[in-house]
């Protein structure tokens, strides 16, 4: 059983031992929870501000009113204590020097009456106390910047015992994923990873809206999945009485607003698939997509690379970024500098393969190279062993492991792409691109097929997978190509994972750890 460091109680004593504290002084008519109180700025903008006063300074004349949470407590004297503060992941020292508080509040026949107030008030404090204190700016002799509280006051009590700050804080992932405001209280390297995020999600934000785009939000709830491979959650409609499915991807919406006249549009939001959870796919994720008109697969790619680039940068301050491998207990290197690598889908595996692969890639004759290529080289795939399954196999054992480094796998074969446009100089294949480090990937992008005719095809062609086993597949989106027959310009679609992304910035290994609020089994 754990214990408090301080009071050596057992945290079921610790417990009822605050809840009497707060019974107490409710009875007395004090107020526990105090409505109000004035936070005349941050506190990292304190530190900001201040952070050039000398050491030993006393800057009587400088009066702040500064918030945060008790991490930590240390006596020196009956006159001296220390507290250290927390807000947001930024630490600010409180310095409680009996010669500085204010007593002119109460009546005080004594200074000795004075120093058993300061000495109670002082012995008040716990560990993890939300807390507000006003007084003057100042840094201890070892030039810690501090405040020096003349009025002090508990803002919200911290009831429960906080985990033993020795070892590191909170390493069960159980505790950490279900007791996330346990997580951010204790663990401060996994407040950083959040913070992070935002600054993340915020960059992309603004590259975007920097570039005319318009944030827009599609529906989550839908008839019919589409945009992408995957398995969708399933849901009724109670007032409507019918089946629908939550999104896989907002793509086919955005496409429709392009269609609309409104040429560049994006959006920031959950998508969820039905899918197994491991390290890196959780069935609820945050992505980024985004549709350019009159913007082709090869200006996706120098967007690709600038935003990519300049996410290292913000969060790393360099293109060269130690990252950690998601299935490795080792630190990589992956430099960001511009322009990426390019490795062509069919060409890649023609050379690993040693095998020349036929023209059209869904063909019988196709698959039958495909499934001969994975047997010599022990590539396995589950049923069903379509030929765009197959291929992505094969990509994934020829391919993906060469790009630790920004790279991006270009020009996939029609079969694996119902969305995306043929290729210009080769009609076998695609103008997408996928990219990919540490050999997982990060974006997908492609020219968008505009042609209503060819999509109802691949549509097509998706159902014939589905009725083969594939549940990963689609049918026809009767909405979304009668909305093509208006017209979609030619136009550039771009996906990013925001929590794999998260992943690769922060060094951290699972994705539960970058998702506030991971879907868990229930205790």
């Amino acid at each position: 059983m754990s214990t408090d460091e301080s009071t050596g109680m057992s945290a079921d004593d610790y417990y009822k031992s605050r809840l009497e504290m707060i019974r107490e002084r409710k009875a007395k008519g004090d107020n526990p929870y105090p409505h109000k109180f004035l936070q005349t700025i941050s506190l990292a903008k304190f530190r900001e501000k201040y952070n050039d006063v000398k050491p030993e300074a006393r800057c009587e004349d400088l009066i702040e009113g500064i918030t945060g949470r008790v991490m930590l407590k240390r006596i020196a004297s009956k006159k001296l204590a220390f507290l250290t503060i927390c807000q947001e992941n930024i630490e600010v020292q409180l310095m409680f020097d009996f010669r500085y508080y204010d007593f002119s509040f109460g009546i005080f026949d004594s200074d000795a009456d004075k120093l058993k107030y300061f000495v109670n008030l002082v012995g008040s404090i716990a560990r993890g106390d939300i807390v507000g204190a006003c007084g003057f700016v100042g840094k201890s002799h070892k030039g810690e910047l501090s405040l020096f509280p003349r009025s002090f006051v508990v803002l919200t009590p911290c009831l429960r015992m906080l985990p033993s700050s020795h070892g590191g804080g909170i390493k069960d992932d159980e505790i950490r994923y279900r007791q996330r405001h346990l997580d951010l209280i204790v663990n401060k390297e996994n407040r950083a990873i959040f913070l992070t995020r935002n600054k993340i999600i915020n960059f992309i934000r603004k590259y975007l809206n920097d570039l005319d785009f318009l944030e827009v939000q599609t529906p989550v709830l839908t008839l019919q999945a589409g945009g992408a491979a995957a398995k969708p959650f399933k849901t009724f409609h109670n007032d409507h009485k019918m089946e629908m499915v939550m999104r896989i991807a907002p793509e086919l919406y955005l496409k429709q607003l392009v269609v609309g006249g409104l040429d560049r549009v994006y959006e920031i939001g959950p998508q969820f698939r039905n899918e197994s959870i491991d390290r890196t796919h959780s069935p609820e994720f945050t992505s980024l997509e985004f549709y350019m008109a009159y913007a082709d697969y090869n200006d996706l790619m120098k967007m690709a690379e600038d935003i990519f680039s300049n996410l290292a940068l913000i969060t790393n301050g360099s293109y060269k970024v130690k990252c950690k491998p998601f299935d490795e207990d080792k630190i990589v290197e992956v430099d960001f500098t511009p322009p990426f690598a390019k490795y062509d889908f069919v060409k890649e595996i023609e050379m690993g393969s040693g095998k020349k692969l036929p023209e059209d890639l869904g063909s019988e004759e196709a698959r039958l190279v495909l499934e001969e290529i994975c047997a010599e080289f022990s590539v396995n795939c589950s049923t069903p062993r379509t030929n765009a399954r197959l291929l992505d196999k094969l990509a994934g054992h020829f391919i993906e492991p060469k790009c630790t480094n920004p790279s991006f796998i270009i020009n996939h074969p029609l079969i694996m792409s119902p969305l995306a446009k043929w290729h210009r100089d080769n009609p076998n294949v695609t103008e997408r691109f996928e990219l990919f480090m540490l050999g997982y990937e990060f974006a997908n992008a492609y020219t968008e097929l505009n042609d209503p005719v060819a999509q109802r095809k691949t549509f097509e062609d998706q159902m014939k997978a589905k009725a083969s086993g594939d549940d990963e597949a689609h049918g026809i989106d009767e909405t979304f190509v009668n909305a093509l027959e208006y017209g979609l310009p030619p136009t550039g679609g771009f996906g990013i994972g925001i929590d794999r992304t998260v992943m690769l910035l922060t060094g951290s290994t699972r994705i539960q750890d970058v998702i506030l609020f991971p879907t868990m089994k229930p205790e």
